[in-house]
């Protein structure tokens, strides 16, 4: 192998220094600056990334804390209305439960006074059934019929004794 020939040793070596210099020249001056140039706008994206990131995210967080505001304010809102419509269904009803308490109470009174009048009507014809069955039971258990006179006097005094 011609390679390893140490008479060729000094060729080899003189041709590696000149192909790497070509290399490194190339590299230096093609290849390592596109290299950078990438590296450098893919920095420069990932800054540009993190900065709008940064600034969305602050936005969101006061959309968010908007929203969670709006939210409070019509739970708020809410709790109004249902407090404030309980409030107006108790006063309506508390307003019925007084309609009906009234009503019923002025057809409880009329029922009374019916029933005032009823008896005072039956009190009143009381006493001329009374008579009736006096007159008819003392004739039948004696066998004569009082006067009228005898029988009101009889009557008002056993009204007078039970009173």
């Amino acid at each position: 192998m011609p390679q390893l020939d140490p008479s060729s040793y000094a060729s080899q070596i003189v041709w590696l220094i000149i192909t790497f210099v070509i290399f490194y020249l190339v590299m230096a001056r093609v290849a390592l600056p596109r290299v950078s140039e990438v590296l450098e706008t893919r920095q420069d994206r990932i800054a540009y990334d993190l900065e709008t990131a940064t600034t969305l995210k602050v936005e969101a967080e006061s959309v968010l804390a908007e929203y969670e505001a709006s939210m409070a304010k019509a739970h708020a809102d809410a709790q109004s209305m249902l407090a404030q419509a309980a409030q107006e269904r108790s006063a309506e009803a508390a307003r019925c439960q007084e309609e009906l308490s009234a009503k019923i109470a002025a057809q409880l009174g009329d029922a009374e006074r019916r029933i005032d009048e009823a008896r005072q009507a039956a009190m009143a014809n009381i006493g001329e059934i009374a008579g009736d069955v006096a007159l008819s039971a003392t004739a039948k258990l004696i066998g004569v019929e009082p006067g009228d006179a005898a029988l009101k006097t009889a009557l008002k005094a056993a009204s007078e004794g039970s009173v």
